[in-house]
């Protein structure tokens, strides 16, 4: 693919702030990805952003970022069922990481403080 602006694509938000961006995302996805900046898509564009940048899954279309240079960031949606998938499995394989051996899951095992007291004045 040579430019992302040649797919069909929908404009939902433009010129704006990428905090403004990732709150479109979480309020009109049904689901919600945090990938890290840098994160490819479509084999030839990566995602810029601020952490935590959000990609959205709207039924078969799949809402993220797309920074312009001297235009500024915008939200856009296109459909991609293949894309969708690809992000489903890569976001799979991230929370199988985290249950790896001193996870969080693991301490949280440990028995939680019951007070104030005996959190902060021991």
């Amino acid at each position: 693919m040579s430019c992302i602006e040649q797919m069909k694509y929908k404009l939902y938000l433009e010129r704006t702030s990428f905090r403004e961006a990732r709150e479109y995302i979480e309020k009109n996805s049904e689901e919600v990805y945090y990938v890290d900046p840098g994160y490819k898509i479509f084999k030839d564009y990566y995602i810029i952003g601020v952490p935590p940048v959000a990609m959205g899954v709207r039924g078969r279309e799949m809402l993220f970022t797309y920074v312009k240079p001297c235009h500024g960031t915008f939200v856009m949606g296109l459909d991609s069922e293949e894309e969708i998938a690809r992000l489903r499995e890569n976001e799979a394989n991230k929370i199988k990481k985290t249950m790896k051996k001193g996870s969080l899951k693991e301490k949280a095992t440990e028995p939680a403080p019951v007070s104030f007291d005996e959190m902060y004045r021991k």
